[in-house]
């Protein structure tokens, strides 16, 4: 029976043992900032590091919700329990996540082992929440194997992913472009991995051609890890279980060379950096009455003050 409680402690234990309501809960707090998910994180932060997360990004149409969908079930097939983040674009109206990621995976809503998650970018620039850390934080406390965050796809500034992931796989189609197009959309940089989406149409040899291509003109130190290129049909389920085996043989190296921890630690001050960033910019709305700050946006918004100055008049309360 789902716990009707609004303490965040006895919705965490009920979320732990598999009371899907209660974890849904604790994730609106996290995602309505605030006490509650200041609660929700220390209670959290404790019990995680058992999680391994996948990032799914590309350019839009790239077949990524599609993909994570046959991610989901090659995983379930393996014995792992999932969770899911699908980071959508903001409703214009509401401020909360449109949920087209959450149809294309309606194929698992009745697997208690699999939860999913709609979450709202907030137009936030590379497409994923100040939330979203703390949301994997809180699906690796109550108990899943795997989390997977699919990101929005907003094109050449969808490189965010690669911060909050263990393995980032990036999605592109037979025909994307060649090399310069990849290292301009910043791709090659955060892929652990590519797949190669939509291969039953025509060009997916030259596109693996032009992957392993940028691959090789890159230069790695000896113990890097060099992206790997699968190619799937993620409609079939074709090349799904290679992906996977191919995100297992990244994490594998990554475990051996002590690059996950490494990552790992980059992520907790990365997090902390964002924590303090936000609580610094609340901190100084409070002390900066709203005609007075709304009036300095304006004024550097029309070119009539330098932001910097701006800032420094907003922070005053906070440096006096």
């Amino acid at each position: 029976m789902a716990t009707r409680s609004h303490d965040p402690a006895q919705l965490f234990g009920a979320a732990a043992s598999g009371d899907r309501g209660a974890l849904a809960r604790l994730l609106s707090l996290v995602e309505r900032g605030g006490d509650g998910a200041r609660t929700v994180a220390r209670i959290a932060s404790p019990l995680v590091g058992r999680a391994y997360v996948m990032g799914i990004t590309g350019a839009p149409g790239a077949g990524k919700s599609t993909l994570t969908s046959a991610l989901i079930g090659e995983l379930r097939k393996r014995g792992a329990r999932v969770g899911v983040l699908a980071i959508d674009p903001s409703s214009p109206y509401t401020g909360g996540a449109i949920l087209g990621d959450r149809v294309r995976m309606q194929d698992h809503t009745h697997d208690d082992k699999v939860y999913i998650r709609s979450m709202a970018t907030r137009g936030h620039l590379g497409g994923l929440s100040l939330a979203t850390s703390e949301a994997v934080r809180l699906l690796d406390a109550t108990g899943h194997d795997w989390i997977i965050v699919e990101t929005v796809g907003v094109g050449q500034v969808e490189v965010e992913i690669a911060g909050k992931a263990d393995t980032t796989v990036v999605v592109v189609n037979p025909g994307w472009g060649d090399a310069v197009q990849a290292n301009k959309a910043g791709l090659l940089e955060i892929a652990d991995v590519f797949a190669i989406n939509k291969a039953d149409r025509d060009g997916v040899e030259s596109t693996r051609r032009d992957l392993h291509a940028m691959i090789e003109l890159t230069e790695f130190d000896v113990s890097e890890w060099k992206p790997s290129v699968s190619a799937t049909v993620a409609t079939t389920g074709e090349g799904v279980g290679e992906l996977l085996d191919a995100v297992l043989a990244h994490r594998a190296h990554a475990e051996t060379t002590g690059d996950l921890l490494h990552r790992r630690e980059v992520r907790r001050r990365e997090e902390l950096r964002e924590i303090v960033e936000r609580r610094l910019e609340l901190r100084a709305r409070e002390l900066c009455s709203g005609k007075v700050w709304d009036d300095l946006e304006s004024r550097v918004a029309s070119g009539a003050l330098d932001p910097w100055s701006a800032a420094d008049e907003m922070l005053r309360g906070i440096s006096a």
